[in-house]
C-alpha cells in the first residue's frame, strides 16, 4: 500500500510524515511527494497544511497539484489536517481566497471580542488543546474517545452549507465544525501531529481504513 503526503512546501510535512510512519503496522510505503502523477497513483493520501491560505493556495497551484488533490478525493481514502482541510472548501475570508471547491461552504474568522462563559477574553487565534465531539459515528473514531482533546491553532474555522458534511465539533467558545468529511473524505482542522496518542491512534485508523463509512 502506498500512502502519499503532499509536499508542497507548507505545513509540518516532516513531523506528519513521522507521525504516520510511527503507526505504521500495515507495512505502508509513505512518502512525501510533489509528482501530481505520483499522488493519482497513491492509495492513500494525506493533505496537511500550516499557514495562511492564500499562501498554500499559491503553492499548490504552483506545483500544479490542484487536479491531483481533486482526483485523489474522488477516488481514495483521504485526510486533509489544518489548512489542508481548509483548502477543500469554495472560498476563504482569509486573504479573500478561493478554495478548490469540493466541500460547499466557506473557511471563515473566529469573530474578535470572543468570551469565556467566565468573561475572559478568548485570544485569535485559538491555540491550544480542545475537546473534540463526535457528531456522527466514523471509522476513524475507533478507539477514540467522544470529547478527546486534540492540538489547535487556528483563526480561520470550516462554516459547511451542508451540516452533513460535519463529523465532529469543539467550542471556542461555541459550537463550530472542526472535523469535516464525506464518503472517502475525512479532514480535521486540528492537527493530528501534534495531538499525542489521540493524533496517533486517529492516523492509525486512517491507513486501516477502506474509505467506506
Amino acid at each position: 500500500m502506498k500512502v502519499a503526503v503532499i509536499d508542497y512546501g507548507m505545513g509540518n510535512l516532516h513531523s506528519v510524515l513521522k507521525s504516520i510512519e510511527a503507526v505504521n503496522e500495515v507495512g505502508a510505503d509513505i512518502f512525501l511527494s510533489r509528482d501530481p502523477d505520483a499522488i493519482v497513483k497513491a492509495d492513500k493520501v494525506v493533505f496537511p497544511g500550516q499557514g495562511a491560505m492564500p499562501d498554500c493556495m499559491r503553492e499548490l497551484n504552483g506545483y500544479g497539484l490542484g487536479d491531483a488533490v481533486r482526483e485523489a478525493t474522488r477516488t481514495k481514502p483521504f485526510f486533509g489536517i489544518c489548512v489542508g482541510a481548509q483548502l477543500l472548501f469554495e472560498h476563504s475570508e482569509e486573504g479573500d481566497t478561493p478554495g478548490l471547491g469540493l466541500f460547499a461552504g466557506n473557511v471563515v474568522r473566529f469573530q474578535s471580542g470572543l468570551v469565556d462563559a467566565h468573561g475572559e477574553r478568548l485570544k485569535v487565534p485559538h491555540m491550544g488543546w480542545n475537546r473534540v465531539f463526535q457528531t456522527r459515528p466514523h471509522p476513524l473514531f475507533a478507539g477514540i474517545e467522544d470529547g478527546e482533546r486534540f492540538y489547535f491553532v487556528h483563526s480561520y474555522r470550516f462554516a459547511p452549507a451542508d451540516p452533513s458534511l460535519t463529523l465532529a465539533e469543539s467550542e471556542y467558545p461555541d459550537r463550530f465544525a472542526c472535523i469535516v468529511g464525506r464518503d472517502n473524505v475525512f479532514a480535521t482542522q486540528f492537527h493530528t501531529e501534534k495531538s499525542h496518542l489521540a493524533g496517533l491512534q486517529m492516523m492509525k485508523n486512517f491507513l486501516a481504513w477502506d474509505g467506506a463509512v
